[in-house]
């Protein structure tokens, strides 16, 4: 499936949900489904500056050009935006993820009812995500 293809699929699965707390649980539903990061992973290294929570963020091209992240919050509801985004970009190519244009966010009205720092740490963590993107391009341009 694409970026787009993936974002509808969750813009459609909260235009069901009208109520925010509603919307805060199927958040943490999400979080609870995201596959478990490897401990290794869960280190300085790979923790995202910015976030209030800890969270931690990998990412490795595998054999097909494409980026797999992992990643994993000590915050429930960090935990579920991790989900959709790991969702909507992972198993994408570095490309597809630079140009994405992730409006899925600003659809299901995330962005306006997180706090300040909940979205200072989206941001943190969208940013990191499109630096490895970038860093892998430029890794296979460079061969």
């Amino acid at each position: 499936m694409t970026i787009n293809e993936l974002q509808d699929e969750i813009v459609d699965e909260f235009a069901e949900i009208d109520d925010w707390m509603d919307r805060y649980a199927c958040i943490i539903d999400m979080g609870n489904q995201l596959d478990e990061m490897p401990q290794e992973f869960k280190t300085p290294e790979f923790l995202i500056e910015g976030c209030q929570s800890r969270a931690w963020l990998h990412a490795e091209l595998d054999n097909n050009g494409r980026i797999v992240y992992k990643a994993d919050s000590d915050a429930l509801i960090v935990k579920g935006i991790i989900s959709m985004l790991l969702k909507v970009l992972s198993g994408h190519t570095p490309q597809e993820i630079m140009n994405a244009d992730l409006y899925f966010i600003d659809k299901i009205g995330l962005a306006e009812n997180l706090s300040p720092t909940r979205s200072n740490g989206l941001a943190a963590l969208l940013k990191q995500m499109r630096l490895y993107a970038i860093a892998y391009n430029a890794k296979e341009n460079s061969r």
